[in-house]
């Protein structure tokens, strides 16, 4: 009787061991998988913690450039709201309302540059002032951008501010694309005024032309005077005085008995490269450290 009880006791004590071995697989099991869980989720909040950082540092990066060129206004904010981009209109903005912007900075100082306006522009019909029948002054200009009524006559008097100011002196000496026959077309205009007719003149070879600044490219040209030595040195005296910039990589100059002085040269113009706004592609990967 009393092993029965024994037997009994010991397969009660076995059922039990078993019954506390499977808690124990169990609760290890449901373990884990909460592991699992709590860092699949840390993983997926800290990838999408850091979209939303890169996010706000690309809307941060674009109020930026917005508020510093002078698009619009200044935002109430760090970065402009979407109300604010929705009313932004550039041709109803004043340059008052935008100081130390890159827009007000050319509009207002670099546009009354006097060195720069003292260049003439009669050759622009446009430039003149019907009432006075003479050239639009700085002022003049600045006046009719103040008393503009409207986004339509503010948009007319800042393009006009561009193209009979000083402003205008910049495409001139550097354009922004090449255009060889607007270049020939002024070095026409430079010999005849410098008394002199040449007979042709023709593009150089690109390849002799040569350029270390960055953001400038060349235009080769071939310069061909054969005229009494006072128009020779008049030609190379405007070619000097010109706004536009030609660079006499080689010449050749000859005289002759009968007070001639020809002149045979290889020169260089440049004109900017196309500006263009460069975005840049962040890659985020939910990997660390990718």
């Amino acid at each position: 009787m009393a092993k029965e009880i024994a037997i009994g006791k010991r397969a009660k004590i076995s059922q039990a061991q078993q019954y506390m071995l499977l808690a124990v697989f169990g609760a290890a099991v449901f373990l884990g998988i909460a592991i699992a869980l709590v860092l699949h989720f840390i993983k997926t909040i800290s990838f999408n913690t850091r979209i939303i950082m890169a996010e706000e540092e690309s809307i941060a990066t674009y109020s930026k450039v917005i508020e510093t060129t002078g698009v619009c206004k200044k935002p109430s904010g760090s970065i402009y709201s979407d109300s604010e981009l929705e009313k932004c209109n550039p041709d109803a903005i004043e340059t008052s309302e935008i100081p130390g912007t890159l827009r007000y900075e050319i509009l207002e100082n670099l546009a009354a540059n006097e060195a720069l306006n003292s260049v003439p522009k009669e050759t622009n019909s446009n430039c003149i002032n019907p009432e006075t029948g003479k050239s639009f002054t700085f002022q003049e200009l600045t006046k009719a951008s103040k008393e503009a009524k409207g986004a339509n006559e503010l948009h007319a008097a800042s393009q006009l501010i561009k193209s009979c100011s000083a402003l205008r002196i910049i495409p001139d000496a550097i354009p922004a694309y090449e255009n060889e026959e607007a270049l020939l077309a002024s070095l026409n205009n430079i010999f005849n005024i410098s008394g002199w007719s040449p007979e042709s003149i023709s593009p150089g070879n690109a390849s002799d032309a040569s350029s270390s600044i960055d953001g400038l490219e060349n235009i080769a040209v071939n310069l061909i005077v054969e005229a009494d030595s006072g128009v020779t040195m008049n030609v190379l005296n405007n070619i000097e005085r010109s706004i536009r910039e030609f660079n006499i990589e080689r010449a050749t100059i000859e005289w002759s008995g009968n007070a001639s002085l020809s002149l045979r040269a290889q020169a260089t113009a440049y004109h900017t490269n196309k500006s263009t706004i460069s975005e840049t592609t962040k890659t985020i990967s939910p990997e660390e450290g990718n």
